[in-house]
């Protein structure tokens, strides 16, 4: 429904979700997580393309470099993480510790960018990469890899501060990025380790589908800005939630 009313956000609930409502283990829920991330966006940016709102050379460029950082944190990272990270005392600090505490802090960072008021600023230059796009791009990968989400409040501001494009052109173009990234680093990770609970994946993304269909019939009827600072204000206390559950209430 997030997704319907904001065109984006709602797949930072994804990992929550699965750790806490279907009790999946958390390396296991990333990966789901980008499966099911990657397939809504994918359906999603097909309004964009049909519309010519869609930066093909850009989106390829931006996911190309992503996709070092996702191959970076999925296959050499996350499959070689120790179970016990940091030790002392009667405080153990474990794998899945590290990746919930990581996920919280996107979803803190998620959630600032969404109640701080600013707005994107369109750059009159043309669509280029260069260095900082290709670090930007990088980080993302790393992000998406690690945690399992899409990263799309990192990717729309750097398509059009960095790259040149005008907002409608950068949220399609955000889309197909997300869902590239997302599915390439699910096929990564598949590689390695391919149990999957495919029922559970493909159920979700039926209900996130059903969900951004709804919301997007509504989008409309509702304050975009209320709408943003209410799912902010949600997601900044479930991410401090998560950080306390996993520090102190263990």
């Amino acid at each position: 429904v997030t997704l319907g009313l904001l065109g984006g956000g709602g797949s930072i609930l994804i990992v929550p979700i699965l750790v806490y409502l279907f009790q999946v283990e958390p390396i296991a829920a990333t990966t789901s997580s980008l499966f099911i991330v990657g397939s809504t966006a994918l359906i999603t940016s097909i309004q964009y393309i049909k519309r010519k709102e869609v930066s093909f050379k850009s989106g390829a460029q931006f996911a190309a470099a992503s996709f070092v950082g996702i191959y970076i944190s999925r296959s050499l990272l996350l499959p070689n993480l120790p179970s016990t990270i940091f030790s002392t005392g009667s405080f153990e600090l474990s794998s899945a510790d590290l990746i919930l505490i990581s996920f919280a802090l996107l979803m803190l960072s998620a959630a600032f960018a969404m109640l701080k008021k600013r707005k994107i600023t369109e750059v009159d230059v043309h669509p280029a990469t260069g260095f900082k796009t290709a670090l930007q791009g990088i980080a993302v990968g790393l992000a998406t890899g690690f945690v399992g989400a899409g990263g799309g409040f990192l990717i729309l501001p750097a398509l059009v501060n960095l790259v040149g494009l005008n907002m409608r052109m950068a949220i399609g173009t955000s889309l197909l990025i997300i869902a590239a990234n997302s599915l390439f680093g699910f096929g990564v990770s598949y590689l390695h380790d391919s149990r999957n609970d495919w029922m559970l994946q493909f159920t979700l993304l039926f209900l996130a589908l059903v969900g951004s269909f709804i919301g997007a019939r509504f989008s409309s009827k509702v304050s975009e800005q209320s709408l943003k600072k209410g799912f902010g204000r949600f997601v900044l206390v479930i991410g401090s939630l998560i950080i306390i559950e996993r520090l102190i209430f263990r």
